[in-house]
């Protein structure tokens, strides 16, 4: 009988452990960004979103003809994790735009959701940058969080080229992942719990964060970047995805990192890989 008394206070504590996570994990993770970063030739600016909200974000042109690639950092970032690839590719000539997602950084929001309603600001984050820089080919870079976003949000307006780094491929993967990180196989039991309060406190349906489903509508050249030791999306979660991807694709798995920022994990072969890719098909007339 006291085992069994045990067994439950466990899983009690287990269950409002999970709880508590679910509420950490969707807080809101602003923060004042401040002044662009020395080296960074842009300048800011405050997007209007449909929901009445605004994005926070930096802008700067590049040459004519080279294109404008839009900047989508991770989860519980900001903008400023955008910033070394922003000036690596203003050094090869190419216009930027770097956003706080919603509920992160400057940015307006009340909470993350994990790629639903961010999609929607990714949107509204191309169009922005279409009309500042039109007659360009555009393309994007998303890190995990911002990866999901731009490839759950299926733009409106028409990318030349994606470069997604690290994103998961369903929101089961990536919830079974994290607790198996943390909590070891048997955290396992807990995940229905967590995927619970996806439409209790987010309004959120697990069938909204499928990126591996729309991956393949995405019209444009993809480049999928991933860790070889990363744990959080698996090696062979992100061949799962690159399956699932239309051609003409290119998949990079990058020796020896986990779930980091590949940039800075490996500077010089990031910017020749990404540089060539997005070389390839941003430049010349739209």
């Amino acid at each position: 009988m006291r085992g069994a008394w045990v067994a439950v206070a466990l899983a009690a504590t287990g269950a409002v452990a999970v709880m508590a996570a679910g509420e950490a994990l969707s807080r809101p993770a602003r923060s004042i960004v401040g002044a662009v970063p020395a080296g960074l030739n842009a300048d800011a600016v405050r997007i209007p979103t449909p929901d009445g909200g605004h994005l926070s974000g930096w802008i700067s042109s590049g040459h004519p003809g080279a294109g404008a690639v839009l900047l989508l950092h991770g989860v519980r970032a900001d903008r400023r994790q955008m910033a070394a690839r922003a000036r690596f590719l203003q050094s090869l000539g190419h216009g930027v735009l770097l956003i706080d997602l919603p509920a992160h950084g400057e940015s307006s929001g009340d909470r993350i959701r994990f790629g639903a309603k961010e999609a929607l600001a990714v949107q509204t984050a191309l169009a922005f940058l279409a009309s500042a820089q039109p007659g360009e080919k555009l393309g994007a870079i998303g890190v995990s969080l911002g990866a999901a976003s731009l490839v759950l949000g299926q733009p409106g307006h028409p990318l030349d080229a994606v470069v997604l780094e690290s994103m998961y491929p369903t929101i089961e993967d990536a919830v079974a992942d994290r607790l198996a990180l943390h909590g070891g196989a048997a955290a396992a039991h807990l995940a229905p719990l967590l995927l619970m309060q996806l439409s209790l406190r987010l309004g959120v349906t697990r069938e909204q964060l499928r990126p591996v489903d729309a991956i393949g509508r995405l019209s444009c050249p993809v480049l999928l970047a991933s860790g070889a030791d990363d744990r959080h999306t698996t090696l062979a979660e992100t061949e799962r995805l690159f399956a699932a991807a239309a051609e003409p694709k290119q998949l990079w798995v990058v020796p020896g990192a986990a779930h980091v920022d590949l940039h800075a994990f490996a500077p010089p072969a990031y910017e020749a890989r990404v540089g060539a890719f997005l070389g390839q098909h941003l430049r010349g007339p739209r």
